[in-house]
């Protein structure tokens, strides 16, 4: 790492070190959270908070299908017989792991979202009786 040259007298600071005091960290911190903030309290629809895990099971029952049509041309095709075997069930687990993983981070998202509800709603309690 690079240090940069002192004044003589050390009153002088670097242009760094003036960037790092003028900046503020504080909404620099809240803008590039990544996770769902206390700040903001929009409303979001059912696809908004479930677009990750309905793409993650799609894709998982896709993978699992296009698996199950390998894996049966292994026993009906003669050609290549050695390849189909090693793929289908490559494919099979990995399209069933896909399906349980967006399966199982359907109900973790429900409980978070019970969870912030509960909180939210005791944070409005706490705010309306010790704010008077």
């Amino acid at each position: 790492m690079e240090i940069p040259p002192k004044s003589p007298d050390g009153s002088e600071k670097s242009p760094q070190s003036k960037e790092l005091l003028t900046s503020n960290t504080a909404s620099t911190l809240c803008i590039s959270s990544r996770s769902e903030s206390v700040w903001t309290s929009a409303s979001r629809s059912k696809w908004d908070i479930y677009h990750k895990p309905v793409i993650v099971v799609s894709v998982g029952a896709a993978v699992f299908l296009f698996g199950m049509v390998i894996t049966s041309l292994s026993c009906i095709q003669i050609k290549n017989k050695n390849v189909y075997k090693m793929c289908g069930p490559a494919f099979l687990s990995l399209g069933l792991m896909l399906l349980v993983c967006g399966l199982v981070w359907i109900p973790i998202i429900r409980k978070k979202q019970k969870q912030r509800q509960k909180s939210q709603f005791l944070q409005s309690l706490k705010s309306f009786f010790f704010n008077r």
